[in-house]
């Protein structure tokens, strides 16, 4: 009978996996409270615009997909205050956000070596999904008109913008100030 042998871990490992369970917990409360602090009412819809979006996207930038998807699962904790009926879709949309721009800022980063590049392109793409999932799922789960849907469609746009170009900027600055962080690209 052949032994199993058990995964190696490293101190070195396991202080890494601490630090981003640490960081995942930090970042989903910050979204939250962050969502919660700057809110303008979309009346149309009962949803709302926030700056949630630009810590979902730090978070992801800086420590990768898992991180990513921790910090947006943090909105659902505002939504659920807020505007309730977001919340099982904000789960979703959100961590999805948040694991689309950790692995993009990962894959083009390791290609291009350009921090600017690879964070605004990640930022982007998980920020088109952020905007067609809500759309999705204001139609075929709320059941709104689709006329009605398209209001939120440009608030969310342009969260996903002021993320941009908060989030981008923010994270060069970081990285500048804990170099070490980079590993995580």
């Amino acid at each position: 009978m052949t032994e199993v042998q058990k995964p190696q871990h490293t101190p070195k490992h396991d202080q890494t996996t601490a630090f981003k369970i640490a960081a995942a917990a930090v970042f989903a409360a910050l979204v939250a409270v962050a969502t919660l602090l700057f809110v303008i009412p979309i009346p149309a819809t009962s949803g709302y615009f926030n700056l949630g979006e630009t810590l979902i996207y730090i978070a992801a930038l800086l420590f990768g997909p898992l991180v990513g998807v921790a910090a947006g699962a943090g909105a659902t904790i505002a939504d659920a205050l807020v505007a309730a009926q977001f919340a099982p879709g904000t789960f979703t949309i959100k961590a999805v956000e948040g694991l689309i721009v950790g692995v993009v800022m990962r894959k083009i980063y390791r290609r291009t070596k350009s921090i600017t590049l690879s964070a605004t392109i990640a930022v982007t793409v998980g920020g088109l999904e952020m905007v067609a999932g809500y759309l999705l799922y204001e139609t075929l789960i709320l059941g709104y008109p689709l006329a009605l849907a398209l209001v939120e469609v440009p608030f969310n746009f342009i969260q996903m913008l002021i993320g941009l170009v908060i989030a981008v900027p923010v994270m060069i600055a970081v990285l500048k100030v804990f170099p070490q962080l980079k590993s995580n690209l």
